[in-house]
């Protein structure tokens, strides 16, 4: 196990084994800075999709010592989760560039086209009619997929949304701020700069506050926070896992509950033991890796992300292998919000995904 200070990771390197385990943060150290030659025979790349970024270091360090590697395998289950255009450097990773080209310009020409723009500048990009046939064509001999509802036993996974609802008062400050971009609470203005920035606050007001000046957060309204405790209740006794993704949630649901939040071993020993009723966890940081089937079966979406690799590793938390009991996924909404639109969002994706993977499925026999 390569991890913990350098000096513990160098010295681990150096010993002589047959398996190197190292986080993926480290990569580029490893390749870059460590001193420690890369001769190893195959590479195993667990959660692959966390090198889609073909301008981040891990990918570029990844790469430029990629041709020294005999054997690499790539690991994830959410591939495309926000389009066909993250596969090119996962791929790139692969097959050196043989399946869907060396140049990210070059994928982009031969499967795209130019979608959101303004006058030069593009923004987004949209598939050609048919790319998805012809992507999935090109890579269908070096990929296997397999869907853990077909080879193991899953418990039945139940989504739901819970609708709340803003009064005339809490809707004028929504509708004010989404149409002009800006609005007035108490003695502060808060006012958004550009559309991604009135995107981050109206998911924020959705969920009830929104953050003004030196990060203080103005509180709108408590719908979502009384919903959850309808949802607690309602689960008797049985514990719920809570996922946030405003530090100020985080704050209004422990001031409203008593809630753990799981960011410890010993956080998430107790959760698998039945001793946390209700736990709180961010998705980009419990997102990956956690196995908290034992300890619940009950998530509840507070607030929504746009990211659907963050929204489905943090789901397959509890719907997982190990999981004995039918799997509940609450969703909050607030209605007539930008909730609803991330909801679209969220499921649009899920189906590009599902495609591509249904496109590549292992045809193999299933053995109940």
């Amino acid at each position: 196990m390569a991890v913990g200070t350098e000096k513990e990771r160098k010295d681990a390197l150096k010993k002589r084994a047959t398996l190197y385990i190292i986080n993926r943060e480290n990569v580029d150290w490893l390749v870059s800075k460590s001193g420690i030659p890369f001769d190893f025979d195959m590479v195993v790349v667990d959660e692959l999709s966390s090198f889609k970024s073909y301008s981040a270091k891990r990918f570029k360090s990844l790469l430029k010592v990629r041709p020294t590697v005999k054997r690499i395998v790539g690991l994830t289950g959410t591939p495309s989760s926000n389009g066909l255009m993250d596969l090119w450097a996962q791929f790139r990773i692969l097959d050196l560039g043989q399946r869907l080209g060396r140049y990210i310009t070059h994928y982009r020409s031969a499967y795209f086209k130019p979608d959101k723009r303004n006058g030069q500048i593009i923004f987004s990009y949209k598939p050609q009619p048919g790319a998805e046939e012809k992507i999935y064509s090109q890579i269908s001999d070096i990929t296997i997929s397999m869907k853990s509802s077909d080879y193991l036993k899953m418990p039945e996974c139940v989504i739901n949304q819970v609708p709340v609802y803003l009064n005339e008062k809490e809707w004028s400050i929504y509708s004010k701020f989404r149409d002009e971009m800006v609005a007035s609470l108490g003695e502060e203005e808060i006012d958004a700069a550009n559309a991604a920035v009135l995107s981050g606050k109206l998911l924020q007001m959705a969920n009830g506050a929104v953050y003004g000046e030196n990060d203080k957060a103005h509180t709108i309204h408590d719908r979502k926070l009384d919903a959850l405790e309808d949802l607690i209740e309602g689960a008797n006794g049985k514990p719920v896992l809570v996922a946030y993704w405003y530090k100020h949630d985080l704050e209004r649901i422990q001031k409203r509950f008593t809630a753990r939040q799981i960011k410890t071993p010993k956080d998430i020993e107790d959760w698998n033991d039945g001793n946390i009723p209700v736990a709180v966890i961010h998705p980009a940081s419990a997102g990956h890796g956690l196995n908290l089937q034992s300890g619940g079966s009950t998530l509840i979406w507070f607030g929504l992300t746009w990211s659907l690799e963050l929204y489905q590793q943090t789901n397959a938390r509890l719907y997982r292998q190990g999981q004995k009991d039918t799997v509940v996924i609450h969703h909050i909404i607030t209605k007539g919000t930008i909730d609803e639109d991330v909801m679209t969002a969220l499921t649009r994706k899920e189906k590009s995904q599902a495609s591509l993977i249904d496109a590549v499925k292992a045809k193999l026999e299933v053995k109940r």
